[in-house]
């Protein structure tokens, strides 16, 4: 195991359980962690008083949350207003989330991406996104358009990022871990899932290089173990969280061999000096049994082979979770759609109560308060 169980209360309700990791880096009250989740509420890729609320809602008293996926460049950008953490403006614009965050006692970690090819062929300021042209592993487009606001939209044709270039966007990884913890973020989180650009690297779907950055699984991986030691090294590794999904398929992102993906990427990141923090990972997508989703749970191989503390996700709810803790499968379950249309969300499985419902259509508007923060608490 890589933290502690408390005495109490595990047998009962597991998640609810405490949870102290190593030498103390991450204590929590509950195992029940906010996922990262893209809300599109950030003009000008500023965070706004309206995220301060947000967040607060669903901090508790040794509680963890993770944000919504925030760039790590100008050139990382690639959908229409989410926060970024590359300015001094920006900085000082997270310092109210986070200080909202910590008032109530909870952790709060800030989850660094880079959406590489991910870029409709309007950029988010509406000028032409073959000036300058979104970067990637590879010069192909995704060939799936995507709906936005109802029209379907097709991607840009990326530049393929030469080696010399490769360097510079881990270094905009490391600053923005900087400005991470000055802003006062208790750690980061390195996006490396869902078909961005850490994971069109590591995927052979996406990633057709022949150097030394493609090809063999140990040269795919290059890139994405470049980026954690460089913000391991920049701000500690306890401080340092990665998120992979090597079973998803977005954005024509997919691998021939997810498993040995996988197992690469969970052993090597064990050999990051220092160590790092967590490892979080998505399951595959669910199956459906006697009317009801099931969890997969095919992380276990990738679990047993990291060292530090793991966070299992995708499509959990209260009595899947309750199971994958008990066992020990995960450390922590992270829950996203559950959690954002229930702020109160640990205090609900406290009482088995009954959950909102969320509203799909309001996810990704720029209205601050409807389906943002005016979902209820109990009572």
């Amino acid at each position: 195991m890589a933290g502690e169980e408390g005495e109490t209360g595990a047998a009962a309700i597991p998640l609810l359980a405490p949870y102290r990791a190593g030498s103390g880096e991450l204590e929590l009250a509950h195992r029940v962690v906010l996922a990262p989740l893209t809300r599109q509420r950030s003009p000008g890729n500023l965070p706004q008083p309206h995220a301060a609320v947000y967040y607060a809602q669903r901090a508790t008293a040794g509680g963890m949350l993770i944000t919504e996926a925030t760039g790590v460049s100008a050139a990382a950008q690639g959908h229409r207003p989410t926060p970024g953490v590359w300015t001094d403006e920006q900085v000082d614009a997270w310092r109210p989330v986070v200080d909202a965050v910590h008032a109530k006692g909870a952790v709060i970690f800030c989850q660094l991406w880079h959406v590489g090819r991910v870029v409709g062929k309007l950029r988010p300021d509406g000028t032409p996104a073959g000036t300058p042209r979104p970067v990637s592993s590879t010069g192909r487009p995704i060939a799936t358009p995507r709906m936005n606001d109802g029209v379907e939209e097709e991607f840009a044709t990326p530049r393929r990022l030469d080696v010399a270039e490769i360097a510079g966007v881990v270094d905009d990884f490391r600053r923005a871990a900087r400005n991470a913890v000055d802003a006062g973020f208790d750690g980061v989180e390195i996006h490396g899932a869902h078909g961005y650009l850490v994971e069109q690297f590591l995927k052979d779907s996406a990633n057709d290089r022949d150097d030394e950055y493609g090809g063999s699984l140990e040269n795919r991986c290059r890139f994405a173990l470049e980026v954690v030691t460089a913000v391991a090294r920049e701000i500690g590794g306890r401080r340092v969280g990665v998120r992979l999904s090597p079973f998803a398929d977005y954005m024509d992102c997919h691998d021939s061999d997810p498993h040995a993906l996988a197992l690469h990427m969970a052993t090597k990141l064990n050999g990051i000096p220092g160590g790092i923090l967590y490892l979080h990972m998505v399951e595959p997508r669910m199956a459906r049994a006697d009317g009801r989703r099931v969890v997969p749970k095919r992380l276990r191989p990738y679990r047993e082979a990291f060292g530090g503390t793991f966070i299992a996700a995708g499509g959990y709810d209260r009595e899947e979770g309750n199971k994958v803790v008990g066992e020990g499968y995960a450390d922590l379950v992270a829950f996203g759609r559950l959690f954002l249309a229930n702020p109160d969300l640990p205090k609900r499985f406290e009482f088995d109560a009954k959950l909102n419902g969320y509203n799909r259509a309001t996810f990704y508007t720029s209205d601050p308060v409807v389906g943002y923060t005016d979902y209820p608490f109990l009572g």
